[in-house]
C-alpha cells in the first residue's frame, strides 16, 4: 500500500527560510523599549512576550529542548535534567542579548563589563600588519566584540552572511551610529570575484569574519563533526577559505559571564594545511576541533547559543 502524501515527512527547513519579516522592526524596538524606559521595565514588558512565542511556536521549543538535553547529557553543565524553565530562559537570554548587540552598536554599552581571555597572540599578530579568518558562532554578543574592535582602531573586520537581511542591518547599524564602520558582506557563495576581494583584505590586515556553525544558504560542502555526542553538519567554508588565503584561522567567541561578557580568543591554526587525497578528513578535522572549543565554552555559559532550529537534523544540500 502506497503511502498518503500526508504522512510523508516534511524535509527540514534551512535555517535561511526561517521567517524573519519583523527582523528590522523587532531589533530595533527592542532598542527604544530599553532607551525610554530601562532595563528591568524592558524584562518586564519582554517575559509576556517571550512565553508567547515559546508556547506558540513549537518548532523553536524543540529546537532549544534538544539543545539543552544534548548539552547537559555530554557536559552537565546545567547540573541538572533540563526542562521547560531552561528553554525559557534560554530565550529570555537571547532576548537581552539582542538588546545588548544594539547597545554595543550604538556605543551605550559598559565595556567596563568586558573581560577578555587569549587575546595576547591575536593582537600581537595583528599588529604586525597581518590578517586573517576568524571563524565565530552564534553564541554570545559578538557585536560587542566588533564595538571594541572598532573602538581600539587596530582590527579591521569584514563580516561574511549568508542572508539578504545583511543591507538592511547595515543600514540600521547606520542609524544607531553613523560612524559605524563595520563592513557586513552578503555572499550566497564565494565565487572568482568575491574570493579576489577578500584576499585583498587579508593582504591589507584585515581580518575576514564568518560562522562556523551554519551551513551556507545554496548548495556548499559540509562535513560531519561530533557535536554535544551527536553527528551533526558543518560547513566547510570556513576551513577552505583560509587555506585559500594562506593565513591563520581565529576562533573568536563570547559568553556572558556575570553581569557582563567573556570574549575568548584561541588560535585554531597558523595555517589551514588541506592535503590532497586527504582533503575531505582534513577538514573534519578542523570542524572537530572548531566543535570542541565552541562545546567548551558553552559548558561555562549553557544558554548562550542561539541557533533556534533542528541543528543537528539540518539537510547537507539548499536546492
Amino acid at each position: 500500500m502506497s503511502s498518503s502524501p500526508q504522512n510523508k515527512e516534511k524535509p527540514q527547513q534551512h535555517w535561511a527560510d526561517i521567517s524573519e519579516n519583523t527582523f528590522i522592526a523587532g531589533i530595533w524596538l527592542l532598542f527604544w523599549v530599553h532607551k525610554l524606559l530601562g532595563r528591568w521595565p524592558f524584562r518586564l514588558c519582554l517575559y509576556p512576550v517571550i512565553t508567547l512565542q515559546w508556547l506558540s511556536r513549537p518548532a523553536l521549543r524543540h529546537a532549544s529542548m534538544q539543545y539543552l538535553q544534548r548539552l547537559e547529557a555530554t557536559t552537565d553543565a546545567l547540573g541538572h535534567a533540563a526542562n521547560w524553565r531552561d528553554s525559557l530562559k534560554h530565550l529570555a537570554l537571547f532576548a537581552e542579548t539582542m538588546l545588548d548587540k544594539l547597545l554595543a552598536v550604538s556605543g551605550r554599552y559598559q565595556f567596563s563589563n568586558v573581560r577578555t581571555e587569549g587575546r595576547e597572540a591575536f593582537y600581537a599578530t595583528a599588529e604586525q600588519g597581518s590578517g586573517g579568518v576568524i571563524i565565530t558562532a552564534h553564541l554570545g554578543c559578538l557585536e560587542i566584540c566588533r564595538a571594541m574592535a572598532e573602538d581600539t582602531g587596530k582590527i579591521r573586520l569584514n563580516i561574511l552572511v549568508h542572508t539578504h537581511h545583511a543591507k538592511q542591518f547595515n543600514q540600521l547599524l547606520k542609524r544607531l551610529n553613523p560612524a559605524n564602520d563595520l563592513q557586513l558582506i552578503e555572499v550566497s557563495e564565494v565565487g572568482p570575484a568575491t574570493a579576489v576581494l577578500l584576499a585583498e583584505k587579508i593582504a591589507a590586515g584585515e581580518y575576514i569574519v564568518i560562522a562556523g556553525d551554519r551551513i551556507p544558504v545554496f548548495a556548499s560542502q559540509t562535513v560531519q563533526a561530533d557535536f554535544l555526542g551527536h553527528s551533526a553538519p558543518f560547513p566547510a567554508g570556513p576551513y577552505v577559505l583560509a587555506s585559500l588565503l594562506k593565513c591563520p584561522l581565529y576562533l573568536l567567541g563570547c559568553i556572558h559571564e556575570g553581569r557582563g561578557y567573556r570574549i575568548h580568543f584561541e588560535t585554531l591554526a597558523s595555517r589551514v594545511i588541506l592535503p590532497r587525497g586527504q582533503r575531505n578528513e582534513a577538514i573534519a578535522g578542523y570542524a572537530t576541533q572548531y566543535a570542541q572549543a565552541i562545546t567548551a565554552l558553552l559548558k561555562r555559559s549553557p544558554y548562550d547559543w542561539f541557533n533556534f532550529f533542528s541543528f543537528w537534523d539540518q539537510t547537507h544540500d539548499k536546492h
